[in-house]
């Protein structure tokens, strides 16, 4: 199994701008549709974007759909999440997974995640 590790989130105002970034373990990463989710501690954990094998084809859930931007680097094993005019509802732990073959699902192990915190 490809391991996962997700970093780069923090504490923002609304408003502001954020990027995630994921670091597969393995070059098989490339081979792969991968996709961010994100679970409060209340919610269960929703996909919020995804990206097939190449980086060409992107899909997001609605209500980050024209804020965040989802893509990858496969040269550096690398998926990223630049996420912007966040909202205090964003607010929860990020994760990478590899994508099922239904396009909004996980395969496979989770990372640690990275705990998002937007403020009004």
């Amino acid at each position: 199994q490809v391991q996962l590790v997700e970093s780069g989130g923090g504490l923002v105002q609304a408003g502001g701008s954020l990027r995630l970034t994921c670091v597969a373990s393995e070059r098989t990463f490339r081979d792969y549709a991968m996709g961010w989710f994100r679970q409060t501690s209340v919610t269960e954990r929703e996909f919020v974007a995804g990206i097939n094998w190449s980086g060409g084809s992107t899909h997001y859930a609605e209500f980050v759909r024209g804020r965040f931007v989802i893509s990858r680097d496969n040269a550096k094993d690398t998926l990223y999440l630049q996420m912007n005019d966040l909202k205090p509802e964003d607010t929860a732990v990020y994760y990478c997974s590899v994508l099922d073959s239904g396009g909004a699902g996980h395969s496979g192990s989770w990372g640690q995640g990275t705990q998002v915190t937007v403020f009004s």
